[in-house]
């Protein structure tokens, strides 16, 4: 018996499950979807780098905070812990920023590969140097060579995680075994 209607097409047209990564990749761009992450951070970590962020102006919200947490330091006590915080926030800052830039260096490939951890981490620590040079021209702000060392430091913990990361994990689910039954030795069969 012949299809009545052989102009139709006969596959189902798909649904939208089935269309929606594909349209996905359509609608953005692999490279936006890779380093809009990155982008952003950049503009954070400029951002930081105001005046708006500068050691007397986090002071002011920092401290009342540190102050409530423990009421019976000293004030040399409390500019040590501010000190502490902000230097954190350097170290995190640049670890947080590696891994976004290792993220747009691999795309939509999958896996560890030295050169780009390599490359995420000299960018890093390239913008962590244009950061510091920006900050020489922020009058509040001070540049360091030790807060660049601190920046690229995070950076180079992000790289070891990364490293450390895919190193180690298993990529495939560990293979079921079927348990066989112990056959006992002893028993002989006639």
């Amino acid at each position: 018996m012949s299809d009545p209607q052989p102009w139709r097409n006969p596959r189902p047209a798909p649904h939208l499950p089935e269309m929606q990564p594909r349209l996905h990749k359509l609608l953005i761009p692999a490279w936006i979807r890779a380093w809009w992450p990155a982008i952003v951070w950049a503009f954070v970590i400029f951002t930081l780098s105001t005046d708006s962020f500068s050691s007397d102006h986090t002071a002011w919200f920092l401290l009342p905070g540190v102050r409530w947490l423990f009421p019976h330091l000293r004030e040399d006590q409390y500019s040590f812990i501010h000190h502490i915080i902000r230097k954190t926030a350097h170290f995190t800052e640049y670890f947080i920023f590696c891994l976004f830039i290792y993220r747009g260096v691999r795309g939509d490939r999958k896996g560890w590969r030295w050169t780009w951890g390599i490359s995420a981490l000299s960018v890093a620590a390239g913008y962590s140097i244009m950061d510091e040079i920006h900050q020489a021209f922020v009058a509040s702000r001070t540049a360091s060579p030790y807060d660049s060392l601190l920046d690229s430091l995070g950076a180079f913990f992000a790289f070891a995680v990364l490293y450390l990361w895919f190193r180690f994990r298993r990529t495939d689910p560990p293979a079921l075994q079927e348990q066989e039954p112990a056959s006992d030795v002893n028993t002989a069969t006639p």
